[in-house]
């Protein structure tokens, strides 16, 4: 879909309410498109973590205005992204191909200064006495 709008209309439709009541909720999962004016600013908020992201933000549920009947903030999230991608992606699904650049490496630690046998710190990066806690 287009535009916000035209999401919280198909909202008002399947969940009740009226349109004004989403709209919140799909600009939110918009709002990249300030940034981004493409396709590709859906690869930031519409995927399986956005819709989590976006309950965060707005609580499991949310009131609408119109009548003040409480709606789960996830399915509306689910219904954006399934009506703009026809699935809900995952994170790797959207990043998976990514290439890695060198300015994604700055200040990690090289793979050389980690002990690969306990998958934690180095002796000497460990505090107090060095020994491991329990």
């Amino acid at each position: 879909m287009a535009h916000a709008w035209h999401h919280a209309r198909s909202s008002a439709r399947r969940f009740g309410g009226v349109p004004d009541d989403y709209l919140a909720v799909h600009g939110w999962f918009d709002q990249t498109k300030s940034h981004w004016a493409d396709a590709r600013h859906r690869a930031v908020l519409h995927s399986s973590f956005g819709i989590f992201l976006c309950e965060q933000f707005f609580g499991p549920t949310f009131k609408r205005a119109s009548d003040g009947q409480h709606v789960p903030t996830r399915l509306v999230g689910e219904q954006h992204v399934l009506e703009d991608l026809g699935r809900i992606p995952s994170v790797q699904d959207w990043l998976g191909d990514l290439p890695l650049q060198g300015w994604m490496l700055q200040n990690a630690a090289p793979l050389s200064r980690l002990n690969m046998d306990t998958a934690g710190p180095l002796e000497d990066e460990l505090p107090g006495n060095g020994e491991r806690p329990d």
